[in-house]
């Protein structure tokens, strides 16, 4: 059964919903595009574009892994979608991967969005 963390990260990727929460202590705007799992815990690959974080944040945003147990205060909220302009090289973060935004992803997602 997935937590409510993993619902709402779904339903944020399906319906292009910005997130904002709490990870690690710190607030965060993010855009969820990979969902799935890790050695038996739910992960997700998201772009920060906006908030805080423990190492700072690039004006132009960041790739992050979040762990989904640590994921507090969650608001899917209409805006911009943001996915980062490049992807070089493969993500490690989700091992599983059940969901990718990516309509051509190479991970074979077990879900469609």
């Amino acid at each position: 059964m997935p937590s409510q963390a993993y619902t709402l990260f779904a339903q944020a990727m399906k319906e292009r919903k910005q997130i904002h929460c709490t990870y690690d202590g710190y607030k965060r705007a993010i855009c969820p595009i990979i969902l799935g799992h890790s050695k038996g815990e739910e992960m997700a690959l998201v772009y920060q574009f906006a908030g805080k974080s423990r190492s700072g944040l690039p004006p132009e945003g960041q790739w992050k892994c979040f762990r989904l147990a640590k994921v507090s205060h969650i608001q899917l909220r209409d805006g911009p979608w943001h996915a980062g302009s490049s992807h070089r090289q493969a993500q490690a973060c989700v091992e599983d991967v059940d969901i990718d935004v990516n309509p051509s992803s190479p991970y074979n997602p077990r879900r469609q969005v």
